[in-house]
């Protein structure tokens, strides 16, 4: 089955929208498991460490890498993926856009959560700049 883009539906809710993806799941259904679990778009931590998300995607049934590798080259990636772009400093704290990586044998693509572009399935991968990736492996949808 193909994992389809979940468009977030607040500013800062790229993270419930990734593992909503990767759950296969509305935005609605990921942001309501994650209030429950504690894990709201407007905390910062969301997007500023892994364990929130890490936590989402284990009550999901979903399991990822323990840890963060560096990225290094798209053909290194595994075949699904929660990349890290956009990052940068603030503050000295560092922040980040969480994005999905897929590959479906020949075919690989990134599923960007952000509102505003008019797809979602991105194929541009000279203008996504990963940071660092977790290897998502599991019961993904």
């Amino acid at each position: 089955m193909s994992i389809k883009p979940v468009i977030q539906e607040e500013i800062s809710g790229c993270g419930i929208a990734a593992s909503a993806a990767l759950a296969g799941v509305s935005y609605a259904q990921a942001k309501a498991v994650a209030n429950g679990l504690g894990i709201y778009a407007e905390d910062k931590v969301l997007w500023s460490e892994t364990a929130y998300v890490r936590r989402l995607l284990n009550e999901f049934g979903i399991t990822c890498a323990a840890t963060e590798l560096p990225f290094s080259s798209w053909e290194k990636l595994p075949e699904r993926a929660l990349l890290a772009i956009k990052w940068r400093l603030i503050d000295g704290r560092p922040f980040w856009h969480w994005v999905v990586f897929v590959r479906n044998g020949e075919d690989s693509f990134v599923l960007d959560s952000k509102k505003s572009l008019k797809c979602h399935r991105r194929r541009d991968f000279g203008r996504i700049k990963p940071k660092w990736y977790i290897p998502i492996s599991g019961n993904c949808r």
